[in-house]
């Protein structure tokens, strides 16, 4: 289940230029799954107007207590602060930052948010000498004081024509954001996950090496799904083309070696580690001073057999670490799985085929088996890897969860 599916989202909308961008949000969240609903001060509405949103969140939009004054029909600020799973306050401007910092309940909007019980977010967004303002600063100060959080604004152009920080945050950060916020699961609190990732490079001589076609986006979507979980995550990773997770640590190598070394020096005190690597199996005996040249028809290479870092992890692990691997085979290929969990020591094994479409290297998808010590094996459809990466973590929380219920 994608981590914002049927979430309530109440925003709140001031009014800033930057509203504009709540409209594609909105749609965000939406396509996510949420449950949206809007909330706008009278200012909001010079800048977007309410059918637009009432459009995108296909609920109607909130301006005021009353919505028939006639017949006592009126908007209960306690009930929506009930029904939300979070308050989102976007844009938020100075006015706003400072009659929530001080506590001033003069429309629905302020009422809603002195009855939330559950989180509030702040996108605060101004031209630069107000985001500055000591004034400012000392509203979003005493506003994380409560327990809110602020999601900083981002330096760029603004309205004025003034270049500096004071953009409120893109649609896409936000999601990201409020994804990392319901993604956090108590059974992940305090754990250490190590992740190796991608592949290694052995040295043929200084312009030409060894590889394989790992991509590393299977250990990276793991990455990613292990934090936004609330672990504390260090990825250890071979040359790849993709932007380095947000992790707690992250450790760029190139060489079989190189990756052991790392690997080994950190893994007692991790809880969790997960061997995603495409690790080289052999590396070339000697390393060549210069460019090897062209010269006959073949070439011979001594290889000598890298050091297993699984395996050798798998011998000196901890009582109370679990091990995770990956086999990816391309023929008996549950039976080779079956063997590597037991010469490995792993408490899982995933399992993938080249034989199966969109599988293995390269993609953006993966199709898995996953093998535990008992022999219980769990086959999942084909997803994109971010998928199976929270379909492995669910695995893994599930695991914590029964053993912190018989400890």
């Amino acid at each position: 289940m994608k981590p914002l599916q049927s979430k309530k989202i109440l925003i709140g909308v001031t009014g800033s230029i930057a509203a504009y961008k709540v409209c594609h949000l909105v749609r965000l969240l939406v396509k996510e799954g949420a449950e949206v609903r809007v909330i706008m001060t009278a200012s909001a509405r010079d800048f977007v107007t309410p059918l637009t949103l009432s459009t995108l969140s296909k609920n109607p939009v909130l301006g005021s207590f009353f919505e028939d004054r006639e017949t006592g029909v009126w908007n209960n600020h306690v009930e929506l602060g009930l029904w939300a799973d979070i308050l989102l306050i976007a844009p938020a401007t100075a006015h706003t930052l400072a009659k929530c910092a001080n506590g001033i309940c003069d429309d629905l909007l302020q009422a809603v948010y002195l009855s939330m019980r559950s989180g509030v977010y702040f996108a605060p967004a101004m031209d630069l000498d107000m985001l500055q303002h000591p004034a400012t600063q000392a509203n979003l100060d005493r506003i994380r004081s409560f327990g809110n959080r602020v999601i900083n604004p981002g330096y760029g152009e603004l309205a004025s024509g003034l270049t500096g920080a004071g953009r409120m945050a893109e649609p896409e950060e936000i999601l990201q954001v409020l994804t990392v916020h319901f993604s956090a699961r108590p059974e992940a609190a305090g754990k250490k996950v190590l992740i190796t990732a991608g592949p290694t490079q052995e040295d043929l001589d200084p312009v030409r090496f060894i590889s394989n076609h790992s991509s590393g986006k299977m250990g990276y979507a793991l990455a990613k799904a292990f934090s936004n979980a609330g672990c504390e995550v260090t990825v250890i990773a071979g040359p790849v083309k993709l932007a380095a997770p947000e992790v707690s640590e992250f450790v760029p190598v190139r060489s079989a070696r190189e990756m052991y070394e790392a690997t080994v020096s950190r893994f007692e005190k991790f809880d969790l580690i997960i061997f995603a690597a495409a690790v080289a199996d052999y590396a070339p005996a000697h390393k060549a001073p210069e460019k090897i040249k062209k010269d006959g028809d073949t070439l011979s290479l001594d290889l000598v057999k890298t050091i297993d870092i699984a395996a050798t992890i798998g011998r000196s692990r901890l009582s109370h670490q679990l091990l995770m691997g990956f086999a990816l085979e391309t023929q008996h290929e549950l039976e080779n799985a079956k063997a590597k969990l037991a010469k490995k020591n792993f408490d899982f094994v995933v399992l993938n085929s080249l034989k199966d479409a969109g599988a293995g290297f390269g993609h953006e998808t993966n199709k898995i088996r996953v093998i535990d010590r008992e022999q219980n094996v769990t086959t999942f459809d084909l997803k994109p890897k971010n998928e199976v990466a929270n379909d492995l973590l669910e695995i893994i929380l599930n695991k914590w969860q029964k053993e912190q219920q018989f400890s």
